[in-house]
């Protein structure tokens, strides 16, 4: 296997993520204070422990990642409005948003793009006036259950709705992110946006073919095996 990147780099691109519904808080404290030894790119985890992960990370490296509308993507706009106010107001630094999926299934297009610009915009006026510093948005778009028309059309207004980043799955749908996902999302969203693939990712080998299909970031909960396996190829 080639070495294309340092352990750190590998570490950069990982959102170590826990979002499962009976996490507990002890649960958050350990995902903290792995994420801040191995300097992941963020934790990813429920709006309820925002505050409890931005002591615990406060003055490190590690970015605290939350979601909006997830894990279904079916609140109304307004709904994730808030949501993702509240979540940045908390300490939250970047956002993993699910789209209306029904509305994509529906043809509704109109809506997709109304629903991200708004929360994009409003976003973007916040971390001016009020915290100085950019939020990272990453839109979830479920390629499991889109056709590949579907997943094109909807990354083109993600792109031009000024998002950060693609995101592919959950981690709750029918099944995690494929290589053909990322590839497919890469001929139509410019470098300008991040890819970030999650769900079923285990192995440094899932890791490094996400990444050389044109992944990003890496969203999963086996992020400290990864970095052990990178170790016991490389480090030698």
């Amino acid at each position: 296997m080639v070495k294309t990147l340092t352990k750190e780099q590998l570490a950069k691109t990982i959102d170590q993520t826990l979002l499962n519904p009976v996490a507990t808080s002890k649960d958050i404290e350990q995902l903290c204070i792995n994420a801040k030894k191995i300097h992941f790119a963020a934790v990813c985890i429920n709006p309820t422990f925002i505050t409890q992960a931005k002591k615990i990370l406060a003055d490190t490296d590690v970015k605290i990642c939350s979601v909006v509308g997830y894990p279904l993507g079916a609140n109304t706009i307004e709904t994730k409005v808030f949501e993702a106010k509240d979540n940045v107001k908390k300490g939250a630094d970047e956002l993993d948003i699910v789209i209306n999926l029904g509305a994509v299934k529906s043809g509704n297009y109109e809506y997709i793009e109304r629903e991200i610009k708004i929360i994009v915009n409003v976003i973007r006026r916040e971390q001016i006036a009020e915290y100085n510093k950019h939020i990272n948005i990453k839109v979830i778009i479920e390629t499991a259950i889109l056709t590949r028309d579907e997943i094109k059309k909807v990354c083109a207004i993600i792109e031009r709705a000024g998002a950060d980043f693609v995101k592919t799955s959950t981690g709750f749908g029918v099944k995690g992110v494929e290589l053909d996902d990322v590839r497919l999302i890469r001929e139509v969203v410019t470098r300008n946006i991040g890819v970030k693939a999650s769900g079923g990712i285990r192995t440094f080998k899932d890791a490094q073919a996400l990444i050389d299909a044109g992944a990003t970031r890496l969203g999963t909960s086996s992020g400290i095996n990864i970095i052990k396996e990178y170790s016991a190829i490389f480090d030698k």
